[in-house]
């Protein structure tokens, strides 16, 4: 028998709901949601928007104000029991009255992991956890792997035709997938922590790798709020010049590269990170603990086939997000550039976690089997 009800379900449905208000602002916080309800009311409910600013809970205790005493908070993640930038949420909601805490999930933050739910018990109130715990985890999954892992959580992102070509064999590519599903590809930059790529990419491209202004129409987020998403790149040949278009856009730049290269005036925004290297080449496992070290949750990699190949590889990729426009290109390049296989039982297992169509393309969302 459930220790939940019905009404247990559609409070915490509408706290996750209330928690991706904050997807495209929170990092390197979690995205958070809670509701406070007294008498089968929701007298109070907010959401976690940005980091430094007021938690979930400060936003739905100010709302509720008096009313939160004697009442049952619903949170999508475990209340903080430290000091941060802010006071912690166990005790606001300690010192506000409210009865019973219900969360969808315990954090994994080994500055809370537990501690939350036990300073509201030692103060009295009841506590439970596990309600719509799928659902939470799904709203922070790069934030539970890297404080799980130490390491951010990795998308792949690729386009490509409906016979698996990412271009023409001259290069051409622009563009084979549809103005929807680039749009939907703004989307996922904007939620992202840094967008990653190699130097190939940006020298052929010229690419920019930003959050473009189209997707600002699309959203009720205004522009001051947007971040742009940090830009890194994999240049171990130190071919990346200053000129490129990338660095017209004054946010920042990470290039990781095997020494620093001095030679030519960067702007200030830029970093360069030197990493060690792995088989002659940069090791990109250190590329993403220094990642995680600057406390960046999710990666959005879009780059070309030999990179791509070599985290997949590496088995560095948690997601693989591809986009097929219904076209047939016949001779072209590939999506992935990897070592030759010798037999079917060699080849990792995913899985298909969503399909649908976005414009004219399909996308498919694949996961590592579990």
């Amino acid at each position: 028998m459930s220790l939940f009800t019905k009404q247990d379900h559609d409070y915490m449905s509408h706290a996750i709901a209330l928690a991706k208000r904050g997807m495209y602002t929170t990092t390197p916080n979690p995205n958070v949601g809670c509701v406070i309800v007294k008498d089968g009311e929701i007298v109070g409910e907010g959401a976690h928007l940005k980091a430094g600013e007021g938690h979930a809970e400060v936003h739905a205790l100010k709302q509720a104000g008096e009313k939160a005493a004697g009442a049952t908070a619903y949170v999508t993640l475990e209340p903080c029991s430290h000091y941060g930038r802010t006071p912690p949420c166990a005790k606001g909601l300690i010192d506000a009255g409210v009865t019973k805490v219900i969360a969808a999930m315990v954090d994994p933050n080994p500055q809370v992991a537990g501690r939350g739910l036990a300073m509201l018990e030692a103060a009295g109130i009841e506590t439970a956890f596990g309600l719509l715990a799928q659902q939470a985890k799904a709203l922070n999954k790069g934030f539970l792997k890297r404080m799980e892992h130490d390491v951010p959580f990795v998308t792949c992102k690729l386009a490509a035709s409906l016979d698996g070509k990412t271009a023409l064999n001259n290069g051409e590519s622009k563009w084979i997938t549809s103005a929807a599903a680039r749009l939907d590809v703004q989307r996922h930059r904007a939620q992202s922590c840094v967008v990653l790529t190699g130097a190939d990419t940006v020298i052929a491209d010229n690419a920019r790798l930003n959050v473009r202004e189209e997707f600002l129409e699309h959203t009720d987020y205004p522009q001051p709020q947007l971040r742009q998403p940090v830009r890194a790149v994999i240049d171990s040949q130190n071919r990346l010049t200053p000129d490129l278009a990338l660095f017209n856009i004054e946010a920042p730049v990470i290039i990781f590269r095997r020494t620093i290269d001095n030679s030519k005036q960067w702007p200030h925004f830029v970093e360069q990170i030197v990493v060690p290297e792995a088989h002659g080449k940069l090791d990109l496992h250190a590329v993403l603990s220094k990642l995680a070290e600057k406390q960046y949750n999710q990666v959005w990699l879009e780059a070309g086939a030999t990179l791509a190949g070599v985290m997949h590889e590496l088995g560095l990729i948690d997601e693989y997000i591809v986009y097929l426009a219904p076209k047939i290109i016949g001779a072209g390049r590939g999506l992935f550039n990897t070592t030759a296989l010798s037999t079917m039982s060699q080849i990792p297992e995913l899985i298909f976690d969503d399909i649908s169509q976005v414009g004219p393309d399909l996308k498919i969302t694949a996961t590592k089997e579990k």
